[in-house]
């Protein structure tokens, strides 16, 4: 159903989408965000959308308008398992306004409790743009409690994205600046075309990274480097933010705008044979690990590694071994 919707969705996904529910859902959908609860009650008569509306307008539903900003896309074929969360407030450049973090928190939740999924991919369908960062409009209309408050959310977002379970990786085929940046930090892995510009800005504007920047940045590249960055604001390109060890992977951008992306996908079709478990487990083992001392470190590395011993993964991992072929994983 989330492919029949994106479909409907791209390039424009960011426009107004109608959907027939019932009266009773009405309230719920006016919540930004829960358009997805509808799908589901759409989803499970499989039937087509618009065999739905006639049979829902016969039972006298009503309309109700949702406007997306964030969507899903579960590939499927060889590709079944990578899972892309797009990005297209198009006319606001992706800018982390109320109704996009919301849509975004309701999606990586849905996520993180999806055994399904492998990898994750964040990418953004506004040509040019990964994500602008704020939204200074929606700020400039907030006090100073509401302006703290809604930072929290931010945070607290880009904290589900780098707790998800499963390998994240964070296309930007285009501007990624302050919060926009600060999520694409938040992810595992990073593929930027050379064109890209990325930059915690934050300190142009009178303030400093507050989702996560200020910590997660010198973690990455380092403390001097970092203060040198977040200190100047600078803005880098996508080779030196290779260089600098911002990014994974740095790509000459292509004709059609997607060259970030389509490197983030073969980085996800790499990872997509191990074994699910394992890679999970390896996950959790390194961004535990990288918090405390070395000999703590290493508890928690013995601790991950006892919970993939038992696994039929484990078995079929060493049994295709032996034979001579390739495994077969089936996250077990």
């Amino acid at each position: 159903m989330a492919s029949v919707l994106y479909r409907l969705a791209v390039p424009r996904c960011s426009l107004l989408r109608s959907l027939t529910v019932p009266r009773w859902e009405t309230q719920r959908l006016k919540h930004p965000g829960l358009h997805r609860d509808a799908t589901k009650l759409l989803a499970g008569e499989n039937r087509s959308l618009a065999a739905c509306s006639r049979a829902d307008s016969r039972s006298q539903h009503t309309a109700v308008e949702v406007s997306v900003e964030v969507d899903l896309k579960r590939l499927e074929g060889q590709d079944k398992g990578i899972v892309e969360v797009l990005m297209c407030r198009h006319r606001a450049r992706n800018a982390l306004g109320h109704t996009f973090v919301s849509q975004m928190r309701e999606l990586v939740s849905t996520l993180s409790h999806d055994s399904a999924v492998r990898v994750v991919i964040f990418r953004s369908l506004v040509p040019g743009v990964f994500c602008a960062g704020a939204d200074l409009k929606e700020r400039a209309l907030m006090d100073n409690s509401e302006s703290d408050l809604f930072v929290q959310s931010l945070r607290s977002l880009m904290s589900q994205i780098a707790v998800l379970p499963t390998p994240t990786v964070a296309a930007m085929d285009g501007v990624a600046l302050g919060g926009g940046l600060e999520l694409a930090l938040a992810c595992d892995l990073r593929t930027a075309s050379t064109s890209a510009q990325m930059g915690l800005i934050e300190t142009t504007r009178g303030l400093l990274p507050g989702a996560g920047g200020s910590q997660r940045l010198p973690r990455m590249v380092g403390v001097t480097l970092a203060k040198e960055l977040i200190f100047t604001g600078r803005r880098v390109g996508g080779q030196t933010a290779l260089e600098l060890g911002l990014v994974n992977r740095a790509v000459e951008q292509n004709q059609s705008g997607d060259a970030a992306y389509k490197e983030a996908l073969a980085l996800a079709r790499e990872i997509l044979p191990q074994a699910p478990f394992a890679v999970r487990m390896a996950k959790e083992a390194i961004n535990r690990g990288v918090e405390v001392d070395i000999g703590s470190a290493m508890a928690i590395e013995r601790l991950c590694y006892a919970r993939v011993i038992p696994t039929r993964d484990r078995q079929e991992g060493m049994a295709a071994f032996i034979e001579k072929r390739q495994p077969r994983y089936t996250g077990e």
